[in-house]
């Protein structure tokens, strides 16, 4: 009985996360379609260097929020899981944006290169487990592995 109420709790927790997740979207949506307009109107006629870079950085703008959409519609189509792999590329996508419009020092810069960097790695790792850990994968190795030595023999 308890199991029961707790799967029929689960799933209107789940609905009304959804429906919240769907307004976001459409927020979103409406926030890029904003700056898409703005682009339009004020930027691209580049009037000066100034106009470049309110260029870049609605531009980049734009790039972090499809991600953040891309990321919520792969949270509700995967069961309420989001891979650690989005997060990662959000976030190398969030400091590109910062280190394209940052004028800062060039430690600053380093700064923000190796953050990039040390993401990419994580990437990296991220990826070669997730090879390993798929079993068709694992076994696919290992029967190549299986025939590679029986050719030697």
């Amino acid at each position: 009985m308890k199991e029961n109420q707790f799967e029929k709790m689960q799933k209107i927790v789940s609905t009304v996360v959804d429906i919240l997740l769907g307004i976001l979207v459409v927020i979103i949506i409406i926030v890029m379609g904003e700056a898409l307009y703005s682009i339009v109107h004020e930027v691209i006629p580049l009037k000066s260097t100034e106009s470049l870079y309110v260029l870049i950085e609605e531009v980049a703008t734009l790039f972090i929020l499809l991600e953040i959409i891309l990321m919520l519609l792969r949270y509700v189509r995967d069961d309420h899981h989001i891979p650690v792999r989005y997060l990662v590329l959000i976030s190398i996508t969030a400091i590109l944006r910062q280190l394209l419009l940052a004028h800062g020092g060039g430690l600053e810069t380093l700064f923000l290169a190796g953050a990039i960097l040390v993401l990419v790695i994580v990437l990296y790792i991220l990826e070669h487990l997730r090879s390993f850990s798929k079993p068709e994968i694992v076994a696919k190795k290992v029967l190549e592995k299986i025939k590679a030595h029986e050719k030697e023999e």
